[in-house]
């Protein structure tokens, strides 16, 4: 497991507070910040919603997508709109992840931005994060490619998503891991078991982790 663990009581709470303290300290006047899904992140963006940032300096990627329309209800760009997006002032720019565009037109649009300032990621079930799944080709996609075409039979929906490359340019990637039902496999990654949430690297790497997965 690479970065720190952070046991903290509320996992959408501290979230905000992480980008809040990476934004304040950002090394140029614009921030970059790649959004996730789940449920957790739902919680999470509607904490940041309240965070004091001028959003007019922010460019908004997401991390990884499923391959519907923005506005269906498994998409993590229509999750992100209604928690966060109809609550704040027009972000710098915005950019949602659509598989019609292609991965090469979205790698284009990551390289614009990079390196970037932080990147949201969840764990799941099964140890994946984004959308890189356990056996899955993208886990060893070659290090010039950004982003890439995935998915399997276990997850709903073809994805794009981010590369290890991508994450690993980034200046913080943040997890955030909550509920008892992340404990086993929060756990089997601390251990050192080769899952591909453990395998990510960044500049800095925090685990946000509530007391029900870290016990």
């Amino acid at each position: 497991m690479n970065g720190e663990a952070v046991i903290v009581d509320d996992v959408a709470v501290a979230f905000a507070t992480t980008v809040r303290e990476a934004y304040d300290k950002r090394p140029n006047p614009s921030f970059s910040l790649a959004l996730s899904g789940g449920s957790t992140a739902a919680s999470c963006y509607e904490h940041l919603a309240k965070e004091p940032l001028d959003w007019s300096v922010i460019t908004l990627l997401w991390g990884d997508e499923r391959c519907v329309p923005l506005s269906h209800a498994d998409s993590n760009y229509a999750l992100a709109k209604q928690a966060l997006l109809d609550s704040i002032p027009t972000p710098a720019a915005v950019h949602p992840m659509r598989c019609e565009d292609g991965a090469e037109a979205y790698e284009s649009v990551v390289r614009s931005v990079s390196p970037l300032d932080l990147i949201h990621l969840g764990m799941g079930d099964d140890g994946h994060t984004a959308s890189l799944f356990p056996g899955s080709p993208a886990l060893d996609a070659p290090p010039e490619r950004l982003v890439v075409a995935t998915g399997d039979n276990l997850h709903p929906h073809p994805r794009m998503t981010f590369t290890y490359s991508t994450i690993a340019r980034a200046r913080l990637a943040v997890f955030t891991v909550s509920g008892i039902a992340k404990r086993q496999m929060l756990g089997r990654i601390r251990q050192g078991e080769h899952l591909p949430a453990g395998r990510v690297a960044a500049e800095r790497v925090i685990w946000l982790v509530d007391r029900a997965a870290a016990a």
